[in-house]
């Protein structure tokens, strides 16, 4: 029997996807994907002064390295990137799925929802922090969000190994799934009327998910209606605004403040 036409597509879709790579640049998110055991890595290039310098981590990972001229490069950068000498070709990590990596267990779980935050630098900054304040998940729509790039891979600096970046389907879906979950989802929004200190004070020691989203438009208003309630980080004097990445870090601290009381 013939296939139909969307389970071809989709087929076809799911080999591009397995066929995707990304060049990772800069002395620590190449060595730190070079000691992640769970990264498939394809293609080494180093320059010999960088070789020297990721020594142990080239053996750890067993593989060859290719010897570079440093003034010119054999990765397939971009001009710009400040690569120190060495950049890997690898897969995409592949974390699993959303219900096992924010199951509660014990303690008080946090995770990160981020919508239509597209900017690398942001998203990397955001996985560092993460990293730091100990978050289950960073989760983000498939589409119109950052993917794994050398750049994003730089600005965490090795947090994209050790530290789960879950891209979704469908936002609100996975809000959907975490709330059943038992999470409270808490949209950042400067316009709120309660502050995320109150409101993390009365959620205690429930699992909570931080929903934030793109400076600029914030959150959409699917993803505003889908959360438990909007709150905002308090400010003091006329200037207001946090970039995205500095919200995250600072509604992470205050998520693991409560978590640990």
């Amino acid at each position: 029997m013939k296939k139909p036409t969307w389970v071809i597509d989709k087929e076809r879709a799911k080999r591009a996807a397995a066929a995707e790579t990304v060049w990772l640049f800069g002395l620590h998110a190449v060595r730190d994907a070079l000691m992640n055991p769970a990264r498939e890595r394809l293609r080494l290039v180093v320059t010999r002064n960088a070789a020297d310098r990721l020594a142990d981590a080239i053996a750890h990972s067993g593989m060859e390295p290719e010897i570079s001229d440093p003034r010119k490069f054999a990765a397939p950068l971009d001009p710009g990137s400040v690569h120190q000498g060495a950049a890997l070709e690898v897969k995409p990590l592949d974390w699993g799925k959303l219900a096992d990596l924010c199951e509660p267990g014990q303690g008080a779980p946090r995770v990160v929802l981020l919508d239509r935050v597209t900017d690398p630098h942001n998203v990397g900054a955001i996985l560092r922090s993460a990293e730091v304040f100990g978050a289950r998940a960073v989760i983000a729509p498939h589409r119109h969000s950052a993917p794994e790039t050398g750049a994003l891979a730089k600005t965490a600096s090795g947090a994209l190994e050790r530290q789960p970046y879950l891209r979704v389907q469908n936002l609100a879906d996975a809000m959907e799934t975490l709330r059943k979950m038992g999470y409270i989802l808490l949209g950042l929004d400067g316009e709120a009327d309660e502050t995320l200190e109150t409101v993390l004070a009365r959620v205690g020691n429930l699992p909570v998910g931080l929903v934030l989203g793109a400076e600029g438009p914030g959150l959409r208003e699917r993803t505003r209606n889908t959360c438990d309630a909007l709150v905002k980080i308090p400010f003091a004097g006329a200037f207001g605004s946090l970039n995205v990445s500095n919200a995250a870090a600072v509604a992470l601290y205050a998520a693991a403040a409560t978590g640990a009381e």
